[in-house]
């Protein structure tokens, strides 16, 4: 027995039957099937709830009312009603001597008073069709989550197929849905993702621990972890209550659901505040260990709410302090964006101190200020004494933590100097703080407590968060003399961050003053230049970064400026400005330096490129935009901490990086992007042990080491060696050693071999995938190859190729060899193939001309002809099906058919014979689909009158009863419904209008009725009869 769709939908009911969810069927549920609410529930809630405040079911039905009126977006919609479900609304009563009462339509702080049901095969009529999702999840009557489910069993399906059906096909026909939803369910059994309907896939992400302090769990075990971690029925109102994330405002749809690890470490931190307040607690709220990229902006906003809408903490203030000008301005946008969800209308940024000061002495409570540590800097003068203060540190670093006085002496007489934390401690002394760090360290305790939640990069990477850092060294190949790769060695080696005392500090900047006097060197410098820009070149030629977004770390601004000279010097177009074609972007060079200035100590030159505040703002944008010409950074201390541009894939370290610093910096590159498998570091200077030390410290796991791009190396020669052992019996000789055109018919050749079974062909395309992943991280690497790099351009074209075949389009050029793509290109045209594509994407009349079909039947490889064949018919079959969906069905299904015969075909069955009687069926079917398109001039009715009579005459025959119908009376019918169709779809609006549809439903079935059609009322036939309306008018306009 197979372990189906509908297998695994039961066995989620049951794991929610054991959480208490009351389980039921579409079909078990009295509502009308275009109500998606079950509005019988929520009045029985609502009654229960306000018995003491004596709610009529007048005023109840009035609540309803005003849900299933709010209307907009889908996006807008959600948000308002998301708003009303969180944050309750005050009703005003019918009896206006009554006071207004504040609605809650779920109970928030007696999870089990609600009632929780799981729905599953809900039949919901839409604009279009009838939708039946898999599941939902009802609380109280409101349909707060859907569920969709694929089979983990079938090959051709995956949950993303899942995430596609529930964003793009429900979200279209069954909006209404959707308004009152919090997040969505996709899952297989195996992969259990949640996210928001108006997220990318890619944001999708499991729920892997039912309590923190769990292991994370896959597989199987990781379904029930989401169903008993997150629909916990007082968990799933919390998450529903407080972590759904809206903007107040936004360009995009931005809707965020908490992750897990948020979830555990905004839930422990506000516990740990909570005890930690003053006069009772000692004011150490503790440290969220929050691995860099893995959302922490977001989790100290989650964090702001709980506090703010506390009870027990009645609205406290809260001040977020970071310690770079960059992080508080990135930090500052999330917070200023988000005071509706917060709950506190004063959200400000904080310039000065005595700004803050007046702040905190004209409120009491509430508000949430933003700046950064260097603005307490003036002076230790008390600024509140207040103890409903809660200061939020980020990136809780050496600034933050350091609270020791240094008594110096100068000129002027003794000066005392402190920490900078030490300034803010003695400014609110009895404030609770709270740290957020991706790189703890141990002094941190003393002012922030004890770590209460953990999440490390190895954590963030299986989630899919982040991805993987790999390594590359290559200081050896630029620095030729041994000699002085041990002395970089050693005084790398002592360049350890600001120590416990002044000793260390003074050896620790001699060694960097000695480091930078080697590295500087105009030679080294030179060599670094030139290795770099082949290595850039390299990886931009094959393919190998997705955007070509690359980062350059210099030790500091003179051996920056110097490697820009020389960059520019040896290739002077990247110093030339250019556009993209945005006119809200100027024209740009390639590579920049991004550098505050300093007129006292830069020269004339170096200080006219650096340029000011807003000149880098505007990098800054220009940088994070992937069309922008600007492709290269170079930098030294700025942007190497909470500066995020997920498309960066390449950072080039030429820097003495220690611990935290060196783990921040490099995770630049670890943000999820499109077609970003890992991030790459390129070390110029040799930081490997220093990375390693690092990641040990930070993940706990002394056997952890960062991936090296030789083990990448390996994979690529291990998949050169499974590929050729496929094509063993092949003769590649004509692309190795032909001309170009014998090099483009051994392409089309080799394509044609791959599909010799279907088998081979999945073998096939998921080695190449392999070998071009890892070649994608070792593409400059010396030990490939020439020869192997041709076989890898050999085999990625024919995947390519191939690919387009059977999806449609090539992958993205980007990720390709130039030179490959071109001649990918000549292939597919010089086959024939493209003339077919380029009709295909716009299907008209003359695909089906005795000239066109001669073209296809012109391709000379049979299984390439099959597969075009096969993309063609699936486009006539769904261009048909806009006006007649049940003749486009029965095509639909003839073509299933034989396309299932053709994948499972067996070697043997590869012949000749067997592919032409293949084709000739596709043929027979294109050639059908032609007929049945000038059958109605046939029947006397017209092309549109047709679509009617195919659905009348489909459902006769289901239900039995076309021998009681003849065929005259059906054309007479078809006229008939066509005119009533046309007459009732003659607004504009019509689609979004309920009473329109409703009528013309009325007056379908009255007229099916008056015409005995069918001779017994049946509903199933109403319903197709009026979908095909629908569908046909939808598409005709």
């Amino acid at each position: 027995m197979q372990f189906t769709e509908h297998s695994l939908e039961l066995s989620v009911m049951e794991l929610f039957e054991n959480e208490g969810y009351t389980h039921q069927t579409g079909q078990d549920i009295h509502r009308e099937k275009t109500d998606v609410l079950l509005p019988e529930l929520l009045a029985t809630f609502l009654r229960h709830r306000y018995a003491a405040d004596f709610l009529s079911e007048s005023e109840i039905s009035s609540i309803i009312i005003q849900l299933k009126n709010i209307s907009g977006s889908d996006y807008d919609a959600n948000k308002r009603m998301l708003d009303l479900i969180c944050n309750g609304f005050t009703f005003r009563r019918e009896d206006k001597s009554q006071k207004d009462l504040f609605i809650q339509l779920i109970d928030f702080e007696e999870p089990e008073r609600n009632f929780f049901e799981i729905v599953n095969q809900v039949e919901i009529q839409g604009r279009e069709q009838l939708r039946i999702p898999d599941g939902i999840i009802y609380v109280n009557g409101l349909p707060l989550v859907v569920l969709e489910f694929k089979s983990a069993i079938k090959e051709n399906t995956t949950i993303e197929d899942a995430y596609k059906q529930l964003t793009i096909r429900y979200r279209r026909d069954i909006p209404e849905l959707f308004k009152y939803n919090a997040f969505v369910v996709i899952s297989d059994g195996v992969n259990n993702k949640i996210g928001s309907l108006f997220s990318p896939y890619e944001y999708f992400y499991a729920w892997r621990k039912i309590k923190s302090t769990d292991k994370k769990v896959d597989g199987i075990s990781s379904l029930i972890t989401m169903v008993k971690g997150l629909f916990r029925k007082d968990r799933l109102v919390k998450v529903i209550k407080d972590f759904v994330y809206f903007p107040d405002s936004s360009d995009k749809e931005t809707k965020i659901v908490c992750r897990y690890p948020q979830f555990f470490a905004a839930e422990s931190l506000y516990k740990s505040i909570g005890s930690a307040i003053r006069p009772n607690g000692n004011g150490k709220g503790g440290i969220y260990f929050g691995a860099t990229g893995c959302g922490k902006s977001y989790t100290m906003v989650f964090l702001s709410r709980l506090l703010m809408k506390s009870r027990e903490l009645n609205s406290p203030t809260i001040v977020v302090i970071t310690d770079r000008t960059d992080l508080d301005a990135q930090l500052s946008k999330i917070f200023i964006e988000s005071k509706n969800y917060i709950g506190d209308e004063n959200v400000e940024c904080i310039e000065s101190r005595a700004l803050l000061k007046e702040k905190l002495e004209d409120r009491k409570s509430g508000g949430v200020f933003l700046t950064t540590i260097q603005k307490f800097c003036e002076d230790i003068k008390l600024l509140s004494e207040r103890s409903n203060i809660i200061c939020i540190s980020d990136e809780a670093h050496r600034s933050q933590h350091n609270l020791e006085e240094k008594t110096v002496i100068t000129d002027n007489g003794v000066e005392h100097k402190y920490g900078f934390a030490k300034y803010l401690h003695d400014s609110l002394p009895n404030a609770t703080y709270v740290g957020f760090t991706g790189t703890p360290i141990d002094e941190m305790a003393q002012v922030f407590g004890n770590v209460v939640e953990a999440y490390t990069m190895k954590e963030s990477v299986a989630d899919g968060i982040t991805v993987n850092l790999v390594y590359e060294g290559r200081a050896a190949k630029v620095i030729l003399d041994q000699k002085k790769v041990r002395e970089i060695e050693e005084y790398y080696a002592q360049c350890e961050d600001e120590g416990a005392n002044e000793a260390q500090i003074a050896a620790s900047k001699k060694a960097v003053a000695n480091l930078d006097a080697i590295i500087g060197d105009d030679d080294v410098v030179a060599s670094v230049a030139q290795d770099f820009i082949d290595h850039y070149e390299t990886r931009v030629r094959e393919g190998a970064t997705v955007e070509g977004k690359a980062m350059f770390v210099c030790s500091n601004r003179e051996i920056a400026y110097k490697l820009w000279q020389k960059i520019v010097e040896l290739r002077p177009e990247w110093n030339e400005k250019k556009d993209f074609g945005d006119k809200d972007y100027k024209p740009i060079e390639k590579i920049k330096m991004v550098m505050t200035e300093n007129k006292a100590k830069d020269t004339k030159g170096l200080f006219e490129l650096l340029g000011n505040h807003e000149y880098r703002r505007e990098l800054d944008r220009q940088f994070k935009n992937v069309k922008s010409n600007f492709k290269i950074a170079i930098v030294v201390d700025m942007w190497i901490t909470g500066f995020d541009v997920p498309s960066l894939d390449t950072i080039y370290i030429y820097k003495p990086l220690q611990k935290h610093t060196l783990i921040q910096t490099i995770s630049r590159v670890n943000r999820t992007y499109k077609g970003k498998d890992r991030g790459l570091i390129v070390d110029y200077i040799g930081i490997k042990r220093a990375m390693n030390e690092a990641l040990k410290k930070y993940t706990g796991d002394e056997n952890e080491e960062f991936e090296d791009t030789d083990k990448a190396v390996v994979i690529v020669k291990d998949q050169i060696s499974v590929l050729d052992a496929m094509f063993n019996d092949f003769d590649t000789s004509d692309y190795y050693n032909g001309s170009p055109l014998k090099q483009l018919e051994c392409l089309n050749r080799a394509v044609e071999f791959v599909q010799t079974t279907e088998e081979l062909e999945k073998r096939f395309m998921e080695a190449v995938r392999r070998m071009k992943k890892a070649f994608n991280l070792c593409s400059s690497s010396e030990k490939i190859s020439k020869s192997e790099k041709d076989k890898i351009n050999f085999y990625v074209a024919i995947r390519s190729i191939l690919f387009k075949l059977t999806k449609g389009d090539a992958p993205d050029i980007t990720t390709m060899n130039h030179h490959v793509a071109q001649m990918i290109s000549e292939a597919i045209k010089s086959d024939g193939v493209e003339e077919l594509f380029q009709v295909g994407k716009n299907i008209n009349f003359d695909i089906f001309t005795s000239e066109y079909l001669e073209k296809i039947n012109a391709i000379k490889l049979p299984n390439t002809k099959i597969k075009i064949l096969q993309q063609l018919l699936q486009q006539v079959i769904a261009d048909y099906k806009k006006t007649n969906k049940i003749k486009a069905m029965e095509f639909s299904e003839r073509m299933k058919k034989l396309v299932e015969a053709y994948n499972n075909r067996h070697l043997d069955d590869f012949t000749a014979q067997v592919l032409d009687e293949v084709t000739k069926q596709l043929n027979d079917l294109l050639n059908d689909i032609k007929v049945d398109k000038e059958k109605f001039k046939e029947l006397g009715i017209s092309f549109e009158e047709k679509a009617f009579y195919d659905i009348l005459v489909s459902c006769a025959k289901k239900f039995n009863f076309e021998n009681q119908y003849s065929d005259s009376k059906m054309k007479d019918l078809a006229k008939k419904v066509k005119a009533l169709v046309d007459d009732k779809t003659r607004y504009t609006d019509w689609d979004q209008r309920i009473d329109v549809k409703a009528e013309m439903e009325a007056d379908l079935m009255i007229l099916l009725d008056e015409n005995g059609y069918p001779p017994v009322p049946r509903n199933e036939v109403y319903n197709e009869v009026f979908e095909q309306a629908e569908n046909f008018k939808k598409y005709t306009e």
